[in-house]
């Protein structure tokens, strides 16, 4: 079989589950929320509007959002809470995450295999790469680390 066919297939289980069970703790949490303190802000004419609007137009949205760094999983939590039928967020779901997993199957294979190349033919180059950017990782949680040690709080003087 195709290794990435197979990387894609992996990756899209993968997806299928996360995004998944994103959308139903999203569903469970907006359950809680209508039964909670806050249910007289969920049943107000402008929330029914979004939630609505969220119900009808989200799926799009859901698709996208794979394509997206950072914005999947809100995308998919709020479609959870918001309700959104299944008949409209799982076709969503289906085409964005096996929009996800091929980009990231061809693209993570492609960076693999270029780096299995540069092992195997210039060891020496590729072992000083891997050096630098775990000493510029290093580096850089230092440098965040001593920075939120000298920030004074603002305790008002």
């Amino acid at each position: 079989m195709d290794e990435i066919a197979l990387a894609a297939g992996a990756l899209y289980v993968i997806v299928l589950l996360r995004a998944g069970g994103t959308f139903a703790v999203g569903w469970l949490a907006g359950a809680g929320a209508r039964r909670s303190r806050f249910a007289g802000r969920t049943s107000s004419a402008k929330f029914r509007r979004a939630e609505r609007a969220i119900q009808r137009w989200g799926a799009p949205v859901v698709a996208v959002s794979f394509l997206t760094v950072g914005f999947q999983t809100a995308a998919n939590f709020l479609a959870g809470s918001m309700r959104m039928p299944l008949p409209r967020y799982l076709p969503a779901l289906f085409v964005g995450g096996a929009a996800w997993a091929l980009i990231y199957a061809t693209a993570g294979l492609g960076v693999l295999k270029g780096l299995g190349r540069l092992f195997a033919e210039r060891t020496a180059f590729g072992v000083s790469a891997v050096v630098i950017l775990l000493l510029a990782v290093c580096g850089v949680v230092v440098y965040r680390r001593r920075r939120a040690v000298a920030v004074p709080s603002s305790d008002g003087d």
